[in-house]
């Protein structure tokens, strides 16, 4: 672990393989903003823009070992979560995060893909709200899974402060409740139990925005990785996902992916 050159964040995630969200949209993020990514694999998805067809999910003797290989050798700067599917594995996840004490945490609570189909089973969410968000340092849910989380209604501003103030309460240390499914701006708002902080971008008109959920969270995990603040993490997640949604584009038949390499691909035109 002393050998390291550049920051290391690890994904705990399924695997998508039309490869716009999970698994692959996280080191994709990793790796164009800078931080070398490993992986946990929690489940196999059949997936692409339209629907999720299949589901396997590991064993959880196979999570726990991917996550004491890549810390036992590599060692991480950051960890973020994204499917983890049944009660077990959420127990699972959440022990190896205490037993590791990873301080860098970043929760997506995944529970539905961009087809709607469900990534979390119901009686997984007491598991996400008691086990897994008291180690987060962020928890990134939009409106839909803020609303799971908190069992509230979320339809106003007042709403949404008064599930971030919940959030934080179950033991998070922020929280980020992303307000793309409301109508006007993209308006995410950041709460870390003192300070609330609004991150405003234009809403832009297209149907590409399969893994944009990932993408935020891993580009956050991203962040802290590289030794940032919890609110600077936020704000780079925000501006590299707008960018990533400005410059997506059409795949498949449903809902394409985000552009990940933006920059890189900005850089060499």
């Amino acid at each position: 672990m002393t050998n390291r050159i550049v920051p290391v964040a690890m994904t705990i995630a399924g695997s998508d393989s039309g490869g716009g969200a999970g698994i692959q949209a996280d080191l994709k993020t990793f790796s164009a903003l800078g931080v070398y990514g490993a992986s946990t694999l929690t489940a196999i998805t059949a997936q692409n823009t339209v629907a999720v067809t299949a589901v396997h999910e590991l064993p959880t003797e196979l999570i726990s070992a991917q996550i004491e290989a890549v810390i036992s050798d590599i060692g991480v700067d950051a960890v973020k979560t994204g499917m983890l599917s049944s009660p077990a594995i959420v127990e699972t996840v959440s022990r190896e995060v205490a037993r590791h004490g990873i301080h860098n945490l970043v929760v997506d609570p995944v529970m539905v893909a961009k087809s709607g189909d469900p990534l979390l089973r119901q009686e997984a969410v007491d598991s996400v709200r008691t086990q897994l968000v008291p180690l987060a340092a962020l928890v990134t849910p939009n409106v839909p899974e803020a609303e799971t989380l908190t069992a509230m209604a979320i339809a106003t501003d007042d709403d949404m402060r008064e599930a971030a103030r919940l959030i934080v309460a179950m033991g998070a240390r922020s929280v980020v409740v992303k307000g793309g499914h409301r109508e006007g701006p993209a308006t995410d708002l950041f709460f870390d139990g003192s300070e609330f902080v609004e991150f405003s971008s234009e809403r832009i008109d297209t149907v590409n925005t399969h893994g944009t959920g990932c993408t935020f969270a891993s580009a956050a995990a991203a962040g802290l990785a590289q030794g940032k603040s919890v609110l600077e993490a936020v704000a780079q997640a925000k501006e590299y996902v707008t960018e990533a949604i400005r410059n997506s584009y059409p795949l498949g038949q449903g809902h394409g992916p985000v552009h990940h390499f933006w920059r890189l691909w900005e850089n060499t035109e």
